[in-house]
């Protein structure tokens, strides 16, 4: 927003800017932040940084935990929630010191550092990504995990199971069970405060290409942001969880971007679409390559397809995760490509034929990812692909442009299939990292902090003893 501290100052004195905002993201990907009277923030402010404690926010991986944020004054943006008006700006972490040293294991530098190194090989000059968010827009969530209680209930106004209740007024108008794909009103009762977000969204730098109801009945909805650069998308995902949970729970509502939260019903993923240019010219289009595309961008499905065990460490980095990825359901669990083909893991979207928009999709990602480490590790592995000449088709990867699930089972055996669980994900991130090493992008302790959050989480669920396991166990 801001070039300078000058530009910055006379914005703030123009929209009376009564206090400045520091957000800072930690390693699972949640913001923390701080916030000093606007009289205080100053050239010192950018120059000498705020304090915290980095073991607090997950990094373990370097010997003193005492770090400082500088803000990003160019991420800067009035926040629509404070009552009192207030910029926020995003920190970048360093390390502390009589030399200010950028900490190597910030999310967000990961992701400029991506950028960099991709620049630096002479692959392309542009990356643009883009996702979609699926989440569930609800009325009421209450959980409970105690020794001899274990409760969670649910409730959506639209869903089904809400036809039949007649304690409170009761309109009809139900979303049936997985047919909230497009509803229209008054089936769309969430589609007045989707359009709220998504003018919010535009007023504070996330552009938006489309919003509508999705396919799971209880309130399932996306929103499809315009392609950006790596780093700037991670900040505008940032952004946009921020502003879609704070704008529900300012109308009474509640958001999850949780993969798996009905059981039967459609998960949420954040299908991630990726595209490469050089000199203003797209890379990943040939007229006279399989499903148009170039060979760079086979090269770069290989390299991605490759590594794709090891990236649902990054981007399906929650126990929940698994729940979405079930196979013979439409989740992308099949370790190949395709045309059109949306139970594969990277899907070459039909619809974009023209030489600008040719692209692919990888669709097992979601949004309980770090934004910052999920799209640098994509791009890591799609850079690895393209620089040692991955062919999917050589690897046998596909591509498969028929119905998966509809193969015989001695076809089906031949398609490896993603992790199973957190914990096969970790392992396959132990085995599989190196990739992510090239250039000094990621750091071992970095990947060592993530291994250590992720199965730390398997382990406290796995502990737990399951509601359905009394049914299937109790008598026995």
């Amino acid at each position: 927003m801001f070039q300078n501290i000058k530009e910055l100052l006379d914005f703030c004195e123009e929209k009376k800017i009564q206090l400045v905002d520091f957000k800072v993201i930690d390693l699972a990907g949640r913001w923390h932040h701080l916030t000093i009277p606007m009289e205080r923030f100053n050239e010192k402010t950018l120059k000498n940084g705020i304090g915290f404690d980095g073991s607090s926010y997950g990094f373990l991986s370097v010997e003193k935990s005492d770090m400082v944020f500088i803000p990003d004054i160019a991420s800067a943006f009035i926040d629509p929630f404070a009552e009192l008006p207030t910029l926020t700006m995003i920190g970048d972490i360093y390390l502390t010191g009589e030399e200010k040293l950028r900490f190597e294991g910030d999310p967000r530098y990961i992701a400029e550092k991506t950028e960099k190194y991709l620049l630096e090989l002479g692959i392309a000059d542009q990356n643009l990504l883009g996702p979609e968010f699926e989440f569930y827009i609800l009325d009421h969530i209450s959980f409970k995990n105690s020794p001899n209680h274990t409760e969670v209930f649910i409730d959506s106004a639209q869903a089904e199971w809400s036809a039949e209740k007649k304690e409170e007024k009761n309109l009809g108008y139900k979303v049936m069970h997985h047919k909230g794909y497009h509803a229209d009103i008054p089936y769309d009762v969430s589609f007045n405060l989707r359009n709220k977000m998504v003018r919010a969204l535009e007023d504070n730098g996330v552009p938006i290409k489309y919003h509508h109801s999705e396919n799971g009945g209880p309130g399932q909805v996306e929103i499809e942001v315009s392609f950006g650069p790596l780093k700037e998308m991670a900040d505008r995902t940032m952004k946009l969880k921020y502003i879609v949970k704070n704008m529900a729970l300012g109308n009474g509502k509640t958001v999850t971007f949780m993969p798996k939260p009905f059981f039967g019903e459609a998960g949420s993923g954040m299908h991630v679409h990726m595209q490469l240019f050089k000199d203003g010219k797209p890379l990943f289009f040939d007229k006279d390559g399989y499903s148009g595309l170039s060979d760079i961008a086979l090269y770069a499905i290989g390299g991605v397809l490759k590594h794709s065990p090891a990236l649902m460490a990054f981007t399906n980095p929650s126990t929940n995760s698994y729940k979405r990825l079930v196979p013979g359901y439409e989740a992308p669990v099949s370790i190949c490509f395709a045309t059109a083909n949306r139970s594969s893991v990277v899907r070459i979207p039909g619809y974009a034929t023209s030489p600008e928009a040719k692209r692919f999709e990888f669709r097992p990602s979601d949004a309980t990812s770090n934004p910052y480490l999920a799209y640098a590790a994509l791009m890591m592995a799609a850079i690895d692909g393209i620089q040692n000449k991955i062919n999917p088709q050589d690897e046998g990867f596909g591509p498969y442009d028929v119905n998966i699930y509809a193969l015989s089972d001695e076809e089906k055996e031949k398609i490896k299939g993603l992790p199973n669980s957190l914990e096969e994900a970790a392992q396959a991130l132990e085995a599989d990292h190196d990739f992510l090493l090239a250039g000094g992008v990621f750091s071992k302790g970095l990947i060592q902090d993530q291994l250590r959050r992720i199965r730390r989480d398997e382990v406290q669920v796995s502990i737990v003893p399951h509601p359905l396991e009394y049914k299937m166990y109790y008598d026995l």
